[in-house]
């Protein structure tokens, strides 16, 4: 079955909302107290922010090269097939699979059930099985049954028309853009702030869990590392500006819509976070910001400041609200564009081949779609989705920096392959990048040797199912 027998019924505002939709999650809420133990002033916090926002925007302009040439579903496994064969492309799709989408998958609807259990005051945990497995103790709680409950219904509604997954992307997305408004707009108008807190510093702040090497004012401390670690922590807040590559076989006028969404919605995310941490900083001094309990988020301290307008529980509990939707907001746009990498593969006869099938009527991978959701269910009630998308993230930038470099192999492979799209300020845009992911790439091997080689080892153990699918004549 060929990847055209997929619909194109995803129309511009429902492609930029898959971008936002995707990136904007909770990083944006809860990195400000981690930035700022890592370089200690407002003003520095927000270049962090500019320099991921500029970093990830280098990537989104090559990567809309890309799409528009190959509009495709598996969008980043399409590339780094065409341009260094299966190998690379399996082992990419392996990690989205298993690690990269499903932990994604199951830590925020984790995050969406913790969320409704605080807006309850804490009734809803529970513990619903402990046992010792191996020697471990094991438990299930009623979150993260809720967490499967929110995978299931989403699972479900991805099985209905892609136009329709589409058009509740985009519904959603305007909640997380209205959430960081509610949260800027309370700051100025309902909080007492002062302009004074970006003259200050976070020297006094208490920076819970955070390494004295990357934290400000520690004996250990050195600005690099810990300007380093503040960057990283803010790709972490873009991640995702990638996952419209996903759905390309799916997304009407590719040629225009994918480098639109790709390059609007990136520079749209960049903005909105400038915005949020402008207004956190008003309201907060970097003291308070870094004193910020681990286990809440700044944009919460800073909504229970609201007075006037609002009163502030209702404040708090409007935010709480709109960060759980945005939590489902992201859950849903990540299976409607993380189903489609096991659905390319399986076209190619690297998965199995029932992964490839669509519905009848309204042509969507839906064997893909529920074994994701299967496996992201898994994950949830096993509790190691933390662990595993933290291990990944080195590899994630692995497959990043390759798939950049891949314009470079199909510009001088494929010189007169047409192309919609030319990135802006080739070749120094694509290579900002490449040096940008790099650094990240040393960084983390340095800082954390542990994680890093773990990302690899998880990512290298598909090589014995690529190789058995790869000989196999009878795949499932």
């Amino acid at each position: 079955m060929s990847q055209k027998s997929l619909i194109r019924g995803i129309g511009t505002v429902a492609a930029i909302s898959i971008i936002i939709g995707n990136v904007i999650g909770t990083g944006v809420f809860l990195k400000a107290r981690v930035m700022t133990c890592n370089v200690g002033s407002p003003d520095w916090v927000l270049i962090a922010w500019f320099v991921a926002g500029l970093l990830s925007l280098t990537g989104a302009l090559t990567y809309a090269e890309l799409s528009a040439m190959k509009p495709f579903a598996g969008g980043e496994y399409v590339f780094l097939r065409d341009a260094y064969g299966n190998l690379w492309s399996f082992l990419y799709g392996w990690m989205q699979m298993f690690i990269a989408k499903t932990g994604s998958q199951a830590a925020v609807a984790v995050t969406f059930a913790i969320g409704l259990n605080d807006f309850l005051d804490g009734q809803l945990k529970q513990s619903v099985l402990e046992t010792s497995l191996l020697g471990f103790r094991y438990e299930v709680t009623s979150l993260q049954l809720i967490a499967v409950g929110a995978i299931a219904f989403f699972t479900v509604l991805n099985l209905a028309s892609v136009s329709l997954s589409g058009q509740i992307a985009t519904i959603l997305t305007f909640i997380k853009i209205g959430l960081i408004f509610f949260v800027a707009f309370g700051a100025f108008v309902w909080a007492s702030g002062s302009f004074s807190n970006f003259f200050m510093a976070a020297s006094s702040g208490t920076c819970e869990g955070v390494n004295d090497t990357v934290r400000y004012g520690s004996a250990s401390y050195s600005f690099i590392s810990g300007f380093g670690a503040a960057v990283l922590g803010a790709l972490w807040g873009y991640d995702g500006w990638n996952n419209l590559t996903l759905v390309a076989g799916e997304v009407k006028k590719p040629e225009k819509n994918i480098p639109l969404a790709l390059i609007g919605g990136t520079l749209a995310i960049i903005l909105l976070y400038l915005l949020a941490n402008f207004a956190y900083f008003y309201v907060l001094s970097p003291a308070e910001i870094a004193s910020v309990s681990k286990d809440s988020s700044v944009a919460k301290e800073v909504v229970s400041r609201f007075s006037g307008g609002l009163f502030a529980g209702l404040s708090v509990s409007i935010f709480t609200i709109g960060l759980m939707l945005s939590s489902i907001g992201t859950l849903h746009t990540s299976i409607l564009t993380g189903a489609r990498v096991p659905f390319a593969m399986a076209q190619d006869g690297l998965m199995f081949s029932s992964l490839g099938k669509l519905t009848e009527k309204t042509r969507v991978p839906y064997i893909s779609i529920l074994f994701q959701g299967f496996w992201a269910s898994i994950l949830a009630l096993s509790g190691s989705f933390d662990k595993l998308t933290d291990y990944v993230i080195f590899g994630s930038w692995i497959f990043y920096a390759l798939v950049t470099s891949s314009v470079f192999v199909f510009r001088r492979r494929l010189p007169q392959a047409n192309r919609p799209y030319k990135v802006f300020g080739y070749p120094f845009v694509p290579l900002i990048f490449l040096i940008g992911a790099s650094l990240l790439l040393i960084n983390t091997l340095i800082s954390t040797p542990f994680q890093a080689l773990a990302g690899i080892f998880l990512i290298l153990l598909g090589l014995p199912v690529y190789y058995y699918l790869a000989k196999s004549e009878n795949r499932i």
